[in-house]
């Protein structure tokens, strides 16, 4: 490399000690070769590698987890509009159970009368009960005492939460305590 006489183009001279050196300035210290430095290079790359692999692979399966999880919900949204649709000759009030007949044409009716009301033998064929919910969406009947996943989720991530908090400090159980003063 011919030297212009630029001060960039000066290469530079360390003059602070060794042991700060950019690069090795005594005799025993290790040498660098080219192929010391490749085989670096690519454990480097091997190692980035499997790291980036392994979280696209995380990310792949919040993906499909979260597809699954639209499917359900669109899913879901379709049976509501369904039983939104079916014939009703009543005010729907949410949280009541309303249950759901087919007509001879072929077309839902919601009925406030059970099978059971009908002794055992309703007049139309019968598709099931189902409890509206405030949201508007429509439970099945069935499921309305079943505790809810997410509902057991949250239970355990607040449990875990009041078991964190209820190792508090004793000065924050002493202020949370009333303040209990007797009077003379």
């Amino acid at each position: 490399m011919a030297f212009d006489g630029s001060k960039r183009d000066k290469p530079v001279i360390h003059r602070g000690a060794d042991h700060s050196a950019p690069y090795p300035v005594s005799r025993l210290a290790p040498g660098f070769g080219l192929v010391d430095l490749a085989r670096e290079i690519e454990q480097a790359d091997q190692m980035v590698s499997a790291r980036l692999g392994s979280q696209l692979q995380v990310i792949a399966e919040q993906v499909k987890a979260l597809q699954a999880q639209a499917h359900k919900i669109l899913a879901q949204a379709d049976e509501d509009q369904r039983l939104h649709r079916a014939r009703c000759a009543f005010r729907r009030i949410p949280g009541h159970t309303y249950h759901l007949y087919e007509e001879t044409d072929g077309s839902l009716a919601f009925s406030m009368l059970s099978p059971e009301d009908w002794g055992g033998q309703p007049p139309k064929p019968f598709r099931g009960s189902y409890r509206l919910e405030n949201d508007m969406s429509w439970t099945p009947a069935e499921a309305v005492d079943q505790p809810d996943e997410s509902a057991k989720l949250l239970g355990r991530l607040v449990g875990s939460s009041e078991s964190i908090a209820g190792q508090a400090a004793p000065d924050d159980e002493r202020r949370a305590q009333p303040d209990r003063r007797e009077s003379s």
